[in-house]
């Protein structure tokens, strides 16, 4: 595979990996995932963003970078946007074979070069609005994004054409093969992708929504022509889309409109709960609401999240385990309050065997969350006819909340 042209002076190379390893140790990646990284060339030749040797990566980088007649020995700068592993990890390869090359970072940046990797010359520090010279007119300017994920974040600007070399800001999951570009790929493709940028969104950013609003002001100036994650789409037909996409994303932990729908998360140890699930629906399809439902833990949590995130309104259905909360479920609220799961609302239900428990804990653990929450409905054992008759019209009151929202 070839290094993918952006301009005559910016090119694109990238891994695409496809391993039942999970992205961060945490989070399954069933469509892959790609690591990018961009050459830009003026005078000198700067590498922007690095790998980890993963899953064929190395062997991939180096076979793109030779059809530009370029090498990991030959780059003059290496510019790290983000410190990340899988950003840096092959960053002391990278100084074994090329001792020469200056490592351009942030100041917390440089200090994690220093920490993490133990390496302590040829750095140099940048703050937002410094620039490198490559030569032949080629600028990059550097604009500081902390927490975006990590609080050492920033992105690179190529000021005259124009590219947000924004690593992980903007990013997604799935793997690109031959192509990077969004005008290369179909429209039943961006659908795949939209979803795994929401899902990426929801499990790696959404704690700090808050910084990619500030983020995305900042760089509203910039009015870039091509945007160029670390992770996924360069988007040089499209740039205000995956902008757009991002400011959505995270508005909905931020006091922002969430989608109509209701995601149902569920989880049953002997069938009990789920009749009362099933009620639950019954009551939410009647009111016209699109319905999602994830059962737990057999639905892996990345994917529980994504879909959760972007909906006004949540059902909790678990039932009492050992006098507390199904464990699976309490996994799932934990992840709630990471993300910063807010202004949520929430219907929750379940059965109890010899005596409950799971609605105090229940209770407790959100507390602080945020939600407009429905009284709960728990039964004993099987669900009555009477208990199913509630839980239909409580399904009915979220959805009509849900379309209020």
């Amino acid at each position: 595979m070839k290094a993918h042209k952006i301009c005559e002076t910016v090119y694109a190379v990238h891994a695409d990996i496809y391993s039942e390893a999970r992205f961060e140790g945490i989070w399954p990646i069933p469509s892959g995932v790609t690591l990018n990284s961009y050459v830009v060339r003026g005078a000198k030749t700067a590498l922007i963003d690095l790998i980890k040797d993963w899953s064929g990566s190395v062997q991939q980088f180096e076979e793109q970078l030779a059809t530009v007649g370029l090498s990991f020995e030959a780059v003059d700068y290496l510019v790290l946007n983000h410190l990340e592993p899988d950003h840096t990890a092959f960053l002391t390869e990278i100084r074994r074979r090329n001792p020469g090359v200056q490592i351009i970072s942030t100041p917390k940046g440089i200090a994690m070069v220093r920490n993490f990797f133990k390496i302590t010359d040829n750095l140099r520090e940048v703050k937002n609005g410094d620039s490198l010279d490559l030569g032949n007119g080629k600028i990059l300017e550097f604009v500081e994004t902390p927490n975006i994920h990590w609080p050492e974040t920033m992105m690179t600007w190529d000021r005259s054409e124009k590219i947000l070399f924004s690593c992980d800001g903007f990013g997604s999951y799935g793997a690109l093969g031959d192509r990077v570009f969004d005008d290369e790929f179909t429209k039943e493709e961006h659908e795949a992708f939209y979803a795994e940028s929401l899902r990426y969104y929801s499990n790696i950013v959404a704690s700090f929504s808050s910084f990619v609003k500030k983020a995305i002001d900042k760089l509203s100036a910039f009015e870039p022509a091509v945007i160029a994650p670390s992770h996924g789409i360069v988007w040089r037909k499209y740039p205000r889309e995956i902008c757009e996409r991002y400011a959505r994303f995270a508005g909905y932990n931020t006091g922002e409109a969430c989608e109509k729908e209701v995601c149902v998360i569920w989880g049953s140890m002997y069938g009990y709960t789920k009749l009362g699930v099933d009620a639950v629906v019954e009551g939410i399809e009647a009111e016209g609401v699109r319905c999602v439902q994830h059962q737990v833990p057999d639905t892996d949590a990345s994917f529980v999240l994504s879909d959760a995130y972007r909906a006004a309104g949540l059902v909790i259905a678990m039932p009492t385990y050992e006098y507390k909360m199904f464990p699976p479920m309490a996994h799932v609220l934990d992840l709630f309050e990471r993300k910063h799961f807010t202004g949520k609302k929430v219907l929750r239900i379940g059965s109890w065997g010899w005596v409950g428990g799971a609605k105090k804990e229940y209770e407790e653990r959100i507390a602080g969350f945020k939600w407009t929450n429905l009284e709960s409905v728990e039964w004993q054992g099987i669900p009555s006819e009477g208990d199913l008759a509630l839980l239909r019209e409580r399904g009915k009151m979220l959805a009509k909340m849900v379309k209020e929202a």
